[in-house]
């Protein structure tokens, strides 16, 4: 359902006045064509009719410039209107320009320049058809505002002064753009960068094998009507339907991997056995994950190695050996939850319950919009800060 917010009155005031007066100038000249043409009323007979014509032609042609004039004058007020109007929203760069707490708080992005830097970068693929009333970046703002704070539609109907239906065919649209344009911020790092980057704590534990962290995070869905669907999506560990990502971290904090959604009854190990994650290893590559990642056969088929903390089932205690291991893993492999963290923290949009269209509706790729929008919260966390200490 799509709801409309009141518009301005001030614009609809001056189309009103611009119609009037252009009846009135349109019944000048159409009287002004009469009198070219002697169709005139019957004059005494004392009054010249050329003189009369002549006065009557002036003052009419007088009235249409001044018509004329005062059109060009309503035009122009209202486009100053329009423009007020948009440089009042929270949305424009006038409001955000130099205040970079208003930046974060809205978008999620550390400064105005990082967001000006996007919006160029974006600019020549970003489209306002969908309005004449948005302009290129209030679509971005608005996209980044709702996966920021989780706004709800009719909110930003209002604010924006727009249909409901208008704010959510921009959303998705611009996710459309913002996923094919940002893609490549998530991509693996060659051997050579990464080892040449490595942290200190994690050459001090691992050396530079170390070339991902992995873990799962889940997303809440509505509920399905279809039992097929609703049985594929339930997950017994969050008793909620869900979707479920696999990412993969690189030991300097930044998102080196995400997959697409799963529904939530599939098992960490399915899920990354199945994805393409594995095409990315390569011989000698060391992955640490949780206990519920038991994939070292498939991680060793690529020539790779898995470390993950030791199981305790069945065992009184650990020995000191597993116990130191178990160690060194927790120490690093909780950059991985802190950046699963971030991005759920800096995008609440992503701890909602999502509606099904997004999860439903698939590209010619195969994508939905939900893979997208989780392909974009991770690429715009990797524009930000690691949360990665690189001297410790």
């Amino acid at each position: 359902m799509g709801c409309q917010a009141p518009s301005t009155p001030a614009p609809k005031v001056a189309a009103e006045r611009f119609e009037r007066r252009k009846k009135r100038a349109e019944t000048a000249r159409s009287l002004v064509q009469d009198l070219s043409d002697n169709n005139t009323p019957e004059l005494p007979p004392d009054v010249n009719l050329d003189s009369a014509k002549n006065v009557q032609t002036d003052m009419l042609t007088s009235d249409v410039e001044s018509l004329e004039q005062e059109n060009k004058r309503l035009k122009l007020e209202n486009e100053n209107l329009k423009t007020s109007i948009r440089n009042a929203s929270m949305f424009s760069q006038e409001t955000l320009k130099d205040n970079d707490e208003r930046v974060r708080y809205f978008t999620g992005l550390s400064c105005f320049a990082i967001l000006m830097s996007l919006y160029k970068y974006l600019y020549p693929y970003l489209t306002s058809k969908h309005s004449v009333t948005l302009g290129k970046f209030e679509c971005l703002v608005m996209t980044l505002s709702r996966l920021r704070l989780n706004l709800t539609v009719n909110h930003l109907a209002y604010q924006l002064n727009v249909s409901c239906a208008t704010i959510s065919r921009t959303f998705v649209n611009t996710i459309d753009i913002m996923y094919v344009r940002l893609k490549p911020i998530v991509r693996w790092p060659d051997r050579a960068s990464l080892r040449a980057t490595m942290p200190v704590q994690f050459q001090r534990q691992f050396g530079n094998k170390c070339a991902v962290i992995i873990d799962c995070f889940e997303i809440f869905i509505e509920r399905p009507s279809n039992l097929i669907a609703r049985a594929e999506t339930w997950s017994s560990y969050k008793h909620h339907n869900t979707v479920k990502f696999l990412i993969g971290i690189t030991p300097q904090g930044v998102v080196s991997f995400i997959s697409k959604g799963w529904g939530g009854r599939a098992s960490d190990k399915y899920v990354t056995e199945h994805c393409n994650f594995l095409d990315y290893i390569l011989p000698g590559d060391l992955v640490l994950a949780d206990r519920g990642f038991d994939i070292a056969d498939s991680v060793g088929s690529v020539c790779g190695s898995l470390k993950i903390p030791a199981f305790t089932k069945g065992k009184d205690q650990l020995s000191p050996l597993d116990v130191e291991t178990t160690r060194k893993i927790a120490n690093v492999r909780i950059h991985v939850e802190r950046v699963i963290g971030l991005v759920r923290q800096k995008y609440t949009f992503l701890n909602g319950t999502l509606p099904l269209d997004l999860v439903i509706t698939k590209d010619e790729d195969g994508f939905t919009t939900i893979d997208k929008i989780a392909h974009v919260c991770c690429a715009l966390v990797n524009l930000c800060e690691s949360v990665v200490d690189f001297d410790k």
